[in-house]
């Protein structure tokens, strides 16, 4: 039995449609949804195995939909449904990842070919064990590179308290100096919690110019600005019903923080250029690297975001505060460089490990990776107190 679900805002095309499908096959359970919100909102809740959209609706349109729908599951095959003006936008939703596109009225053969072939693929991908395999693997190799490690007293008190907070929906402010790895611990409270099942996504909100950062959290309106071509989700909705990461939050523009604050308090969002309210369920984690306090005296950053943000302080210790992990860390680094590089893992002798504790690392974890990969490439095996001597030079 296959699910599919037809998202089309005219109620003759979704009846043509649905009784195509189940003259085609008696067992096939065919939802509807009249626009596309409400289609994105059965996406969220059920498991399709085929989707057949129509491209211009109310709310949200086809394409917004396809790119909402493929973050939640990548595997989900899309048929989108285009009038004669519609065409370009058509093979542009391929581009996004669709299936394919059948023109309106829907030849009956091409549709029926396109359903079958897609519910065909669908059905190898979860039938290929192979595939499945590699899938394991592949968030075995995610989680892997997300791994806090070490076993300092900071680095369990931190493990601990994410264990505590990861379960709740309680906002956590992460702070701490530069490589420290602020994001691997956003990481394992987001894979802890009910949430995990859908998209954590992250915003560097050093990375992106001031004039910028606005659209890419709240999206926009096309024309609202020059170069918005079209009507693009920002992270807040991309990251609905998951979590959401703002990495250097010490950075944002104030303008952009109001509007963060906005969307904290009331749960709603509107897009750059827009007047539509649209609501967003999201957990919000932050990082910096700065003083908010500090910040907060000198007039740039708001205390009540603070406030909202910093339900949970969570404060990343520097590497020079746990020297007691680097042996730990040198032999991650190590087998997990050797593994990329493609070979055997170089030991480090004790004398290496000690003379590495008694450097002063400013760069934290970051820096460490970088020595650790610069000594695999140029050092002897097993590393020696005189290869640190010779390529670790401060």
């Amino acid at each position: 039995m296959a699910n599919i679900l037809i998202i089309e805002d005219e109620q003759a095309i979704r009846n043509v449609l649905k009784n195509i499908l189940i003259d085609e096959d008696k067992s096939f359970k065919v939802d509807e949804a009249a626009d596309g919100e409400e289609g994105l909102n059965l996406i969220k809740n059920n498991d399709y195995d085929l989707v057949i959209s129509d491209i211009k609706m109310p709310k949200k349109d086809g394409i917004e939909v396809l790119e909402l729908a493929l973050n939640y599951n990548p595997d989900i095959p899309f048929l989108m449904i285009s009038g004669h003006g519609d065409i370009e936008t058509a093979v542009e939703s391929i581009k996004k990842g669709a299936y394919d596109y059948i023109s309106k009225p829907p030849d009956l053969n091409r549709l029926l070919n396109s359903v079958r072939n897609a519910l065909d693929r669908k059905s190898l991908i979860h039938q290929n064990r192979t595939l499945q395999d590699e899938n394991k693997a592949l968030k075995r190799k995610v989680n892997k590179k997300y791994e806090m490690v070490g076993e300092s007293n900071s680095l369990t008190q931190i493990r601990d308290m994410v264990d505590k907070v990861a379960s709740t929906e309680a906002r956590v402010l992460i702070t701490g100096p530069n490589g420290t790895g602020k994001e691997l611990v956003a990481h394992h409270i987001h894979q802890k919690s009910d949430r995990n099942k859908m998209p954590m996504i992250e915003v560097n909100c050093a990375a992106i110019p001031s004039e910028l950062i606005e659209s890419e959290l709240f999206g926009h309106m096309k024309g609202s600005f020059t170069g918005a071509h079209k009507d693009k989700a920002g992270k807040f909705e991309l990251a609905d019903k998951g979590t959401l990461f703002l990495d250097e939050i010490g950075d944002m523009s104030l303008s952009a923080q109001a509007k963060v604050l906005r969307a904290l308090q009331e749960g709603k969002i509107t897009r750059v250029g827009g007047d539509k309210e649209i609501n967003v369920d999201v957990r919000v984690l932050a990082a910096t690297n700065k003083d908010l306090v500090k910040e907060i005296a000198e007039g740039k950053f708001r205390e009540d975001l603070y406030h909202r943000l910093a339900v949970i302080l969570i404060r990343v210790p520097g590497l020079d505060e746990r020297k007691e992990d680097i042996k730990s860390l040198v032999e991650h680094f190590a087998n997990n460089i050797a593994a990329e590089l493609g070979q055997v893992p170089k030991q480090f002798s004790e004398e290496a490990i000690d003379a590495l504790k008694e450097k002063s690392w400013t760069g934290n974890i970051r820096e460490l990776r970088n020595v650790v990969e610069r000594l695999i490439i140029l050092g002897s095996n097993p590393v020696t107190k005189k290869d640190i001597e010779s390529f670790v030079v401060r």
